[in-house]
């Protein structure tokens, strides 16, 4: 796509800085939050999102424009471990669930990603995507409505940023919204800078090295089972966004292995389980930037936050409405790629075969909420049952 290729060659130093920093505040509020839930260190978490993320683009040989942060999936089991066990087994259960990843990446180089994404068509990545991005709103919500004046004032500045500008300054809608709610938090007295003030300029995460137990490890591994889906939902979102077929160069395979080893590592040093960022991949739909270099660039703010916790704390400081108003835009991105998956794929909802397929996925994954069936979440088990009434729902049928 000459799109992407203009992007490579034409951004500037100063300009693909702006654009990391952008990605920064939006990995921010999520990365944390994990940490905040579960008792994880947030420098930790930040400082191996970091590291993680030059770790997979490493591995995809620099090709994907992807943002590894704390996984929202690991938050249930990470904290029934570290109430039974202890914290540094929960850490050695994410280790093991990273590696399962490569299995599932052998799998993949054995018989060819095409052969694999075969059991992931249209009909299937669509709503798995859009879920994705639905699951993500009432994260966005329940932000937004801590102050809808504060959350009003960002999703505004994105829409006119992002619809009424041009040039650079078109794609930092992002970077925009963020700057004006928080403005806007200042004038109405809406900001603490209590934590600015408290925190030192210079600090070390506090790294916990992971232990291992069988059962700590059965609790936590099978959560690999829905990350990885998603992983393949992002990875097709990635595609139809970028126009390149990350899937088959790099190779899926790669992006696995990346994505797996990624959250091993953090892990084993005290982070929480790393996954590739649908809130990051909501930028690229609004900026329509897409040079992995920007990614990395973000990856290396993430790891001066870690060692400097009065940045870390500046940022905290963003009350979490004006996180939420952005992210009623973002989230709502994710979903719409998943809406263009489907109709750049041609599928015909006057066949009932897609029809009842998209139905299914789409309940499974909405509608069971917290209920977990065969320890699968809700998208996981939504996604498996969609892949398997794909394949023994015949095409003829609807002929």
């Amino acid at each position: 796509m000459a799109i992407f290729e203009k992007y490579q060659d034409d951004l500037t130093a100063g300009k693909k800085i702006v654009l990391g920093i952008q990605h920064t505040f939006t990995m921010f509020g999520a990365t944390i939050l994990v940490p905040i839930l579960t008792g994880l260190d947030i420098s930790v978490a930040l400082f191996m999102a970091g590291v993680c993320t030059i770790w997979f683009h490493l591995i995809t040989q620099g090709k994907v424009p992807i943002f590894l942060g704390s996984s929202f999936a690991f938050i249930a089991p990470i904290i029934i471990v570290a109430q039974q066990f202890g914290m540094p087994y929960a850490q050695g259960g994410i280790v093991v669930s990273g590696l399962v990843y490569l299995i599932f990446a052998l799998l993949v180089a054995l018989f060819g990603p095409k052969r694999i994404i075969s059991f992931f068509p249209a009909i299937v990545t669509g709503p798995i995507i859009i879920i994705i991005g639905m699951m993500l709103a009432p994260v966005a919500i329940g932000s937004a409505s801590q102050n809808w004046w504060l959350a009003a004032i960002s999703l505004l500045v994105v829409g006119i940023v992002a619809i009424f500008t041009k040039g650079f300054i078109s794609v930092l809608p992002v970077l925009c919204g963020l700057l004006g709610g928080y403005l806007a938090a200042v004038v109405t007295g809406n900001v603490d800078f209590t934590p600015i003030k408290e925190a030192a300029w210079i600090g070390l995460p506090n790294f916990a090295i992971a232990k291992f137990d069988i059962s700590a490890i059965m609790i936590i591994a099978p959560v690999a089972i829905a990350t990885m889906v998603e992983h393949i939902g992002d990875m097709v979102s990635i595609r139809a966004l970028t126009g390149k077929d990350v899937i088959v160069n790099p190779g899926l395979h790669r992006t696995l292995v990346g994505d797996g080893i990624a959250s091993s590592i953090s892990a084993f040093f005290g982070g929480p389980a790393n996954t590739t960022y649908s809130e990051n991949t909501g930028v690229l739909a609004l900026t329509r930037v897409f040079n992995p270099i920007v990614m990395r660039i973000a990856a290396c703010f993430a790891i001066l936050l870690s060692i400097t916790p009065k940045l870390s704390a500046f940022i905290s400081t963003i009350p979490s409405a004006v996180i939420g108003g952005i992210s009623i835009v973002l989230f709502g991105m994710i979903a719409s790629v998943g809406v263009r998956n489907l109709v750049e794929n041609k599928v015909d909802f006057q066949k009932p075969r897609n029809m009842i397929i998209f139905a299914v996925v789409m309940v499974f994954g909405l509608g069971l909420g917290d209920i977990r069936l065969l320890t699968l979440s809700p998208l996981a088990f939504g996604a498996i049952v969609g892949i398997i009434m794909n394949k023994l729902l015949p095409e003829k049928a609807d002929a």
